[in-house]
Formats: structure tokens, sequence, C-alpha cells
């Protein structure tokens, strides 16, 4: 049973300057919900109660939004906004949050050893929340589930990408041993398309052991100074039993403008509130 999941969150989201010159990018409104929302409600979905934000300096708005707003709840319920009242309440209700800071940029390694003492000596996940996942069931549970099914200590959501996309990714090699479910044997982080094993890429959901903490602590900086998680991963396949696994459900690579919009307009889509009229505009325009 995974009971904890650290939520990466330190990063200054340049790609997405100016706005978040002073907003963070994991506070980006996925139409009304910020991006880490969407992680923390699918972490939910999944049975997981404990979630561990790494944050960075100017990153205190995220720890205000999964808070209890005392003066705001008073007012809907003083105003009789029941609807509103429950969909803040809902931000935080059943789970507990948990704060550590990553006060260097030293990349996603450095980031999920951070939270060593807060996740302690148990299994747990890891999101990033620039990957939004579109799913009926959680993708953590279908990992959480394929872990079980293969007796798996590791297991890595994983996707097809176009050949021109590969050197982006962190890459598996491995042997498929169930339906969408590959045994992995080694990965490469973002290599060319010419040494990459495969154009499976690793997506941002990942089920760790704690043995990864020490090896982290070893590991040493690869591509651009940054401690490589994929690195850490790759290190362990030797001793634990790695699976690469093909959730079902559609992905936005929301930490792109592009990707970001196109996850706005998808979920604006599905919003009775908002589809029909956003459709119109969307012919009248003559955008569709």
């Amino acid at each position: 049973m995974i009971r904890k999941a650290v939520f990466p969150a330190a990063g200054f989201g340049t790609r997405f300057l100016p706005a978040t010159k002073a907003s963070p990018k994991e506070m980006l409104p996925l139409v009304d919900m910020p991006l880490i929302q969407h992680g923390v409600e699918e972490a939910k979905m999944a049975g997981i109660r404990g979630m561990i934000i790494v944050t960075g300096r100017g990153k205190n708005v995220i720890e205000d939004h999964f808070d209890v707003a005392f003066e705001l709840e008073m007012l809907l319920e003083r105003k009789g906004n029941s609807d509103l009242l429950e969909m803040v309440r809902k931000v935080n209700k059943g789970v507990d949050f948990f704060y550590v800071r990553q006060n260097l940029p030293l990349g996603l390694g450095h980031a999920v050893l951070r939270s060593k003492d807060l996740v302690g000596d148990e299994s747990f996940a890891v999101v990033l929340s620039d990957d939004v996942i579109d799913a009926k069931v959680p993708v953590l549970k279908q990992m959480i589930d394929a872990c079980a099914r293969y007796h798996a200590d590791v297991a890595l959501a994983i996707q097809r990408v176009p050949d021109e996309m590969v050197s982006k990714y962190g890459i598996i090699k491995g042997e498929e041993i169930g339906p969408g479910t590959y045994k992995v044997s080694d990965m490469v982080e973002k290599p060319s398309l010419e040494k990459a094993p495969s154009n499976l890429a690793i997506i941002g959901r990942y089920i760790l052991p704690p043995s990864i903490f020490p090896v982290l602590a070893a590991t040493r900086p690869g591509a651009a100074g940054e401690i490589q998680l994929t690195d850490a991963i790759r290190s362990l396949i030797e001793n634990k039993r790695v699976i690469g696994y093909e959730f079902e459900g559609t992905r936005y690579d929301a930490g792109t403008k592009l990707g970001f919009q196109m996850a706005n307009i998808a979920f604006a889509m599905k919003d009775p509130e908002l589809a029909s009229g956003l459709r119109a505009f969307l012919q009248k325009e003559k955008f569709t």
C-alpha cells in the first residue's frame, strides 16, 4: 500500500515567464483548479493520504492554497454558497500536507532526496504536476495495481512518443511481460534518436522504494549538473524489479505553453457550464 506521494515544486517555471515571476507554475489554473491540485486529487483517488510537497523560494502560496481558509469559509457559509464552500473545503479534505524546502536547484533527483525524512522507510509515489493525465482510473492507482500484479519494486509510467520527441525524455529498454507492461533492463536520459533503446518515454509518475534514497545521495550530478532521478533508478535495476507501465488515459504536457493551452481547452470542454459556449466560440472564430 502506498501512503505518501512526493510533489517536486521548487522549480522556477521559466517557460511561463513573466506569469511565473510572482506566481508559481504549479498554481497556474486548468480552468479553475491549479496544476498541482490535479496531481493531489489523482493521488487522493488512488488512496494516498500523505502529500509531501518539495517547495522553494516564493512558493508559500502553495501552502496557503492547501491550508484552511477560515475567513473565506465563514464568508461563503454566511452567504449560503454551499457549493462553493464544499469546493473550497474539498481542497484539503481527508489528506495531510507536509512541506520541505529544496534550497538549491539541483534537479529532480535532489528534490526527491529532500523528502527522505518525511517519507521514512516505506515505498512512495512521485507526481510531477506538469504532467496532467485525464484517466477514468487514476494513473497512480493503475501503477499500484501493476506493482502488485507483477511483484515490482519500482514502477514507471511510460508512453510512446514520436521520434522527434525521444531526446526530450528518459527512455526505457525493456521486455514486454504483460499488456503494456515492460520489465525494464536499462534506461537513458534524453538520448539522441540513434542511441535511444526504444520510443517508450518515462512520464511524470513513479512508484519508488525507500532504497532509492541512499542511491540518490551517492548519485553524481549528470546532465546540466543536476542529480537525475533516472540515473538513480537505473542503479536499482540489478537488485530490484523495475517495470514500465503504459497507462490508460490522456496525458497533457502542461509544462509547455502549447500543452498547457491544450489541457485547458480539453478540461473546459468536459465542464457542462463551459462546453457549449466554448464550442460555439471556437466555431464562430473558425478555430475548428
